[in-house]
């Protein structure tokens, strides 16, 4: 049997953190070979006060680097297990995600990371559709990036398991990046070792507290540019990400820049609908040749 082990990377996150945990505590209640660690970033909420007190058999450690990167390898130097699923601390594991998890990886000795989309649990359904949409595109993206470079894929960053001695392998995490590119990085230098697979039945519950921040266009834009950019020249293009966090006043879709978000929604239309005339005037232009 695999030990999984998860590593929760948390910033003042007293506002989620006890979401996140219950969900897995629920999930592995009267099982056995599973461990938690939650990393306090250099919180000055009551992140850890909340941890130590409501969870016990959870373990604490501090990283004083701050970056999710540092903070998912201090967890990684800590944990046990043969598996090691990395989460953010607003994520929810869904029923059964960890028995899929350890049937995917007991089937096929030669996968070394799993990941998932996620599930904007708390932004309007329109939304939720479009990113649905995103998801769609940049899975057929990525394809025919790993067809042309070979040995890529995706990785959702704080949705993933990896198997331990494949991460160990690689060199664990790159912590000079602190957010914009970490989990393409991860992806491209996995894809070395092993199989890296994005599942759409591997998804978990989120929050879209960010999409929320700074809309939905605007993040898709600045997810793919860096994407792009670790893929060709293993950088991210973005060095810096503003910290988005819980607010008492609940969450609501308010982007920053409305006018930003009309000009790349419209900029996605014109794309998608290029993509899919490529692909139609390749289709027709095969069925031809073949006549």
């Amino acid at each position: 049997m695999m030990k999984i082990s998860f590593v929760i990377p948390a910033y003042n996150e007293e506002g989620y953190i006890k979401l996140c945990l219950d969900a897995i505590i629920r999930e592995i209640a009267g099982r056995e070979g599973y461990e938690i660690i939650v990393v306090d970033n250099n919180s000055t909420d009551k992140t850890c006060e909340v941890v130590a007190r409501d969870y016990p058999t959870v373990t604490l450690i501090h990283e004083p680097r701050r970056g999710a990167n540092s903070a998912r390898e201090a967890g990684f130097v800590a944990s046990k297990g043969d598996l090691v699923a990395f989460l953010d601390a607003d994520t929810e594991v869904t029923p059964g995600w960890i028995g899929r998890a350890e049937r995917a990886f007991a089937k096929d000795p030669n996968l070394v990371c799993l990941s998932g989309p996620f599930i904007y649990y708390d932004l309007p359904v329109a939304i939720r559709i479009l990113v649905k949409i995103f998801y769609g595109i940049s899975y057929i993206v990525c394809l025919v990036n790993n067809f042309i470079f070979r040995n890529m894929s995706i990785i959702q960053g704080g949705t993933e398991i990896v198997r331990h001695d494949a991460l160990q392998k690689i060199g664990g995490h790159d912590v000079k990046l602190t957010f914009y590119g970490d989990d393409a990085d991860l992806a491209r230098r996995l894809s070395k070792v092993g199989k890296v697979r994005f599942s759409f039945n591997f998804a978990i519950r989120s929050s879209g507290r960010r999409l929320a921040k700074e809309g939905m266009f605007t993040m898709a834009w600045r997810y793919t540019l860096n994407y792009w950019w670790i893929t060709l020249f293993s950088r991210p293009f973005t060095k810096t990400a503003t910290e988005v966090r819980f607010g008492g006043d609940g969450l609501a879709y308010r982007p920053e820049s409305r006018i930003k978000e009309w000009v790349l929604g419209v900029a996605a239309i014109v794309v998608v609908a290029m993509m899919a005339a490529v692909v139609v005037l390749l289709v027709y232009g095969l069925s031809r040749f073949r006549l």
